[in-house]
């Protein structure tokens, strides 16, 4: 089950009622902005869509390279 909540003075806060027993282990993620949840079973494309394809200036061969660009290593 996935609950949404949000952090007042430091205590996460449920935004609708949820009774846990006492001593029950959580886990929990930050949403990237508030008051939106990622789907993280959406296609790769649809997540991030919104960066795709913004990039300008790469050499031609950065997709290839990339660790060479980022590291330093030899090119492939």
């Amino acid at each position: 089950m996935v609950y949404t909540g949000h952090v007042k003075n430091g205590v996460i806060l449920a935004d609708d009622p949820v009774e846990l027993p006492e001593g029950a282990v959580i886990r929990f993620e930050i949403a990237s902005e508030p008051g939106r949840v990622e789907n993280s079973e959406a296609p790769f494309a649809e997540r991030f869509a919104e960066v795709m394809g913004k990039a300008q200036s790469l050499p031609e061969d950065a997709a290839e390279n990339h660790d060479h660009y980022l590291y330093g290593v030899p090119k492939k």
